[in-house]
C-alpha cells in the first residue's frame, strides 16, 4: 500500500476540536462575567441609593437649619463630620464597585478578542471559509460577532458607571440623582437582547439542554 503523501494529512480536525473546546469556554466565562456584573450592579445601586439618601436628607435638614438659624452664626449651617465620613465611606465603596466591575469590562474584552483568533484561526485552515459549525448550526464567526455585540454594550455601560461615580456625590440636584440611580439600576446600554445572546450561546454549544 502506498505511504500518504504529507499532504493528504490535515491538521483540520485536531484545530477544530481545540477550537470548539475553547469556544465552549469561553461560553462558559461570558455566563460566569454576566452574573458577577449582575451581582456588583445590584450592589453598587445599593451603595448609590445610600448616597442619594443621606444627601437629600441633609438637604432637608439644611433647610430647616436655615428657617431656624436665620439670624444666628454661620456655624450653624456647617455640615457634622459624621455627615462627610459617611458620604466619603459610601463613595469609596461606589468606587471599589465601579473597579471590580471594569475588571470584569476588561475581561469581556479579552474573551472577545479570543474568539476573534479562533474565528481567523479557523478562517485559515477553511480556506478563507469557516461557515462549518463547530457545534450545531453557528459558524464560528457567529460566536465572534455575539461577543463584539454584548462586549460594546457593556463597553458603554462602563463609561456611564464612570461618569455616575464622579457625579452623584456632588450634585445637589435631587432630580439629577434620581436619574443617576435609575440609570446605574436598568442600564441603558445594556440591550435586552443580551440575555438572549447568552442563551443562545450557551445552547448552541452544549451548556444548556434543548
Amino acid at each position: 500500500m502506498a505511504a500518504k503523501s504529507p499532504a493528504a494529512v490535515a491538521p483540520k480536525r485536531p484545530v477544530l476540536s481545540v477550537s470548539a473546546r475553547k469556544i465552549k469556554d469561553n461560553a462558559a466565562d461570558w455566563h460566569n462575567l454576566m452574573m458577577k456584573w449582575e451581582t456588583l450592579n445590584n450592589n453598587g445601586f445599593t451603595t448609590a441609593n445610600k448616597i442619594v439618601n443621606l444627601k437629600i436628607g441633609t438637604q432637608f435638614k439644611d433647610n430647616k437649619l436655615e428657617i431656624e438659624c436665620d439670624n444666628i452664626a454661620s456655624d450653624c449651617g456647617k455640615l457634622s463630620p459624621s455627615y462627610n465620613e459617611e458620604l466619603e465611606t459610601f463613595c469609596a465603596e461606589l468606587l471599589g464597585t465601579l473597579e471590580n466591575m471594569a475588571k470584569i469590562q476588561l475581561k469581556m474584552e479579552k474573551l472577545c478578542s479570543t474568539t476573534k483568533g479562533i474565528c481567523d484561526l479557523e478562517t485559515y485552515y477553511e480556506n478563507g471559509d469557516c461557515r462549518t459549525p463547530l457545534f450545531h448550526t453557528w459558524p464560528t464567526t457567529y460566536f465572534y460577532e455575539v461577543s463584539f455585540k454584548l462586549t460594546e454594550m457593556y463597553k458603554k455601560e462602563i463609561r456611564l458607571k464612570q461618569t455616575i461615580v464622579q457625579e452623584i456625590a456632588h450634585t445637589a440636584d435631587q432630580d439629577l440623582m434620581m436619574v443617576y440611580l435609575s440609570s446605574w439600576l436598568y442600564q441603558p446600554y445594556i440591550e435586552s437582547s443580551s440575555k438572549l445572546l447568552l442563551e443562545s450561546m450557551l445552547l448552541e454549544t452544549g451548556h444548556r439542554q434543548v
